[in-house]
């Protein structure tokens, strides 16, 4: 089989997911064109360079609708014979779109891919898709559907994690993340965003509180207890598919779940011929990839046994593993994972996560392997594995490994 190799990976800062914040005024087309235009500009990628471009984005309604990654491509700078893919699995998206990319090549499909994702939250809102499992009853009713949050405090209260434990993993993630932008980690990788005119809009990621601390996130109320508990009263779905439970702790509030933010990131996969007629270097060897079911509703404890998958799949053990990226969906999936590998979390989430930066749902899964290759070049280290939960219960993974 052949090997697939990540020779570039960016992404745009992330904007807050709302009216005021700085990217509100660009288009899902707009960001997705500007992303994949810095990916060529930084490896002279003329004429029909690549296969495909994939690009995860998970609400596919109104200028997010459509394909977006074939929109994308004619309003980029790329070649029009190149095509695009769009695709959904929901947080994993980009991360999706990055293994779909590799395996293609590892089988022997085309030379060299664009993999990535956009969400532009602020723009197209979560959820106004509809959603199956949420909106028919028939499905919602036989598989005990909860809201993602109450999921998250299902996982806190099944697993004994505390309101100190999660809000302790936040202020540690804003902590990380205001470090790694002080240092200039994210340098190599973050690119500006600038309008029509060449005017800078957003160079950082705007969404981070570096002020947070104990104190602030004591003062938060739980974000889902009224719904869990009062209307339409989801903890009661949910004890009945868990009834050893009495009760869900309510833990997760704003401070220590994922931000919602605008966002997109890239990634450029190909083989060795392919950067040896471009004259370019790889950066690392994607050398795994794995999905999986889970529960559909605790829904959000994928990373676990995917992780377990992915090492088993590829002959690996935990202890190979030098650094590793855990989407921060929520602070008790990143406790989990910690407590299901006893893993030093030293080694996990180094600059931060979605807590601090915000997940954009279709790039956040490309984002995070950029971020992981970025620090094990930083700090010399030589295999990563990124992993993220997926809603309605699923987990997706990747190892890469450095060249």
């Amino acid at each position: 089989m052949t090997d697939a190799y990540i020779y570039d990976a960016l992404r745009t800062p992330r904007g807050k997911g709302r009216k005021d914040g700085s990217l509100h005024e660009v288009t899902s087309l707009r960001l997705s064109a500007l992303t994949l235009n810095a990916l060529k500009d930084r490896n002279n990628l003329e004429g029909h360079a690549v296969e495909d471009v994939i690009w995860g984005n998970v609400t596919q309604v109104m200028e997010q609708g459509g394909c977006l990654a074939r929109s994308a491509v004619l309003a980029s700078d790329l070649d029009e014979r190149i095509p695009g893919l769009a695709i959904n699995r929901f947080c994993a998206s980009g991360m999706e779109a990055v293994n779909l990319a590799a395996n293609q090549v590892r089988g022997g499909a085309g030379q060299a891919y664009i993999a990535g994702g956009v969400e532009m939250m602020g723009r197209v809102a979560m959820g106004s898709d509809g959603a199956a499992i949420a909106v028919d009853p028939t499905l919602a009713m036989e598989k005990h559907f909860v809201p993602q949050g109450i999921s998250a405090d299902i996982i806190a209260t099944e697993y004994g994690f505390s309101r100190d434990d999660a809000d302790t993993l936040a202020v540690e993630s804003q902590r990380r993340a205001k470090q790694a932008w002080d240092e200039g980690r994210f340098d190599k990788s973050v690119i500006e965003v600038r309008d029509q005119n060449g005017l800078k809009i957003l160079d950082h990621d705007e969404y981070m509180r570096p002020q947070t601390d104990m104190q602030s996130l004591g003062a938060l109320n739980p974000a889902f207890q009224a719904m869990g508990e009062v209307m339409p009263g989801f903890d009661k779905v949910a004890l009945m598919k868990y009834p050893h439970l009495e009760r869900i702790n309510h833990i997760h509030h704003a401070g220590n779940s994922s931000g919602i933010v605008d966002g997109a990131a890239a990634v450029l996969i190909g083989n060795k011929e392919f950067g040896e007629e471009h004259g370019l270097k790889p950066r690392a060897r994607i050398r795994a990839t794995a999905k999986i079911g889970t529960d559909p509703t605790i829904m959000l404890t994928g990373p676990v046994p995917v992780t377990e998958k992915i090492l088993a799949d590829s002959g690996m053990d935990i202890k190979d593993i030098d650094l590793f990226e855990v989407n921060e969906a929520f602070a008790a999936v990143v406790l989990r994972f910690l407590q299901a590998f006893d893993v030093d979390d030293a080694k996990v989430n180094v600059n931060g996560g979605s807590i601090a930066m915000g997940h954009p749902l279709g790039a956040t899964g490309a984002i995070i392997i950029g971020t992981l290759l970025d620090e094990l070049e930083r700090d010399d280290k030589e295999v990563g594995l990124a992993t993220l939960c997926i809603a309605s219960g699923m987990g997706a993974a990747t190892i890469i490994e450095r060249v």
